[in-house]
């Protein structure tokens, strides 16, 4: 521990130094200039909606008033992560329009798996985008902005702020987040069950911890690996199961789902342990993302909010006001009527928006968890690093 601390601390102190201007464009008091970013629909800042443009409200409703390809009413826990470190949001790689690049980018992608998928996103509703993809679409980034710096020196010009491409230095001292990995979770619990999953995890693990060598040669050396949230607390699950009342424990959670969760994170801490010897120089930080959920889920009133277990924007009402026939937004027959699943007046007092992902309040008191320093293995100085920005 004494060592993390110590090679934390140094990469402080070197990064403080490397690091005397922030991305052109923008103003932080912050060593990490960009943020490159890799995951699912917790993350997706609108690269899956870029690629298959069809998103509609109420999505996006409470901060941004319009549907902007995130999967919630405002902000993802990227967008905090960004505000809080004085960064302008992430730009989806994949957005060719009104993009800005120039404090990072993000790769994420709804319905993204770590694993390759095996079949179109018609037959099976996994992306293509899985994370053998999205590290891809990051090399041919990095070559496109070490082009673009060689063009200018070249040409003696080096007016970043035209092209919205940051400078080639900025690789080694960015933050690289990953949040991914519960997509093949929940599909591996579809067709295979508890046991099937249990045997699929390391394999997932090994996957993103191989990404996590592979960015550190090309540069990379601070690394946040976001665990999996607690699944079996979705109302998308429990509307569904929650018949078998002696798998809910006493705050309503399917106890068989959020111990397989447990396993998949113990799995991922101990991968990344052994990560941490294998690139000693790299800061590589398991964030307990999942502690801070279940937190929420379990005593939502004591964060401010009123409804843990029930989604906001949903059909049916009830405990859980969802229905698998009528995702959020969408319009459908049922029982002979035409209905929608429509938002609540009040996202600012749920957890849940959909039934499978936070809302814009519940992902701000997660990274204000995040931000206190408390959630880090091995603990990271983060305020050494950056001066953190109220996130409003």
């Amino acid at each position: 521990m004494k060592e993390a601390m110590g090679n934390a601390w140094e990469f402080c102190v070197f990064l403080a130094v490397l690091t005397a201007t922030a991305v052109a464009g923008y103003e932080t008091n912050c060593s990490f200039p960009a943020i490159f970013n890799f995951g699912d629909s917790n993350t997706d800042t609108g690269g899956f909606w870029a690629a298959f443009p069809a998103q509609r409200p109420p999505h996006g409703m409470t901060y941004f008033k319009k549907p902007v390809g995130r999967y919630t009413d405002g902000r993802v826990i990227v967008d905090f992560l960004a505000q809080g470190l004085g960064l302008a949001f992430l730009s989806p790689y994949l957005k060719s329009i009104g993009s800005d690049y120039r404090n990072g980018a993000n790769f994420a992608s709804m319905a993204s798996t770590v694993r390759r998928p095996h079949g179109s996103l018609i037959d099976t509703g996994i992306s293509p985008f899985s994370l053998a993809i999205q590290f891809n679409q990051f090399k041919q980034f990095k070559v496109m902005v070490d082009e673009q710096e060689q063009e200018q020196e070249q040409h003696h010009s080096y007016n970043h702020g035209n092209t919205k491409l940051p400078p080639k230095n900025i690789f080694g001292k960015a933050l690289y987040t990953f949040y991914i990995g519960q997509n093949d979770f929940i599909f591996d619990l579809a067709s295979l069950g508890i046991s099937g999953v249990n045997q699929s995890l390391p394999e997932v693990v090994a996957q993103i911890t191989k990404t996590i060598k592979d960015i550190y040669l090309l540069g990379g050396r601070t690394f946040f690996i976001l665990n999996l949230a607690p699944i079996g607390c979705y109302p998308s699950f429990l509307a569904k199961l929650s018949h078998n009342t002696s798998d809910l424990d006493q705050f309503g959670c399917l106890k068989s789902y959020n111990n397989a969760v447990a396993d998949y994170n113990n799995i991922l801490k101990d991968a990344l342990r052994q990560t941490r010897q294998d690139i000693k120089d790299a800061n590589v930080v398991y964030v307990d993302t999942h502690s801070i959920i279940l937190e929420l889920f379990q005593h939502p009133t004591s964060h401010g909010l009123k409804y843990g277990t029930k989604v906001c924007c949903g059909y049916g009402g009830g405990d859980y006001n969802f229905k698998k026939e009528l995702f959020c937004g969408d319009t459908n027959v049922l029982n002979g009527q035409t209905v929608t699943a429509e938002a609540c007046e009040d996202p600012y007092n749920y957890v849940s928006w959909d039934g499978f992902h936070l809302t814009d309040a519940a992902n701000k008191v997660t990274v204000q968890a995040i931000f206190s320093g408390s959630y880090f293995d091995p603990p990271f100085p983060l305020h050494n690093f950056c001066d953190i920005n109220p996130i409003g």
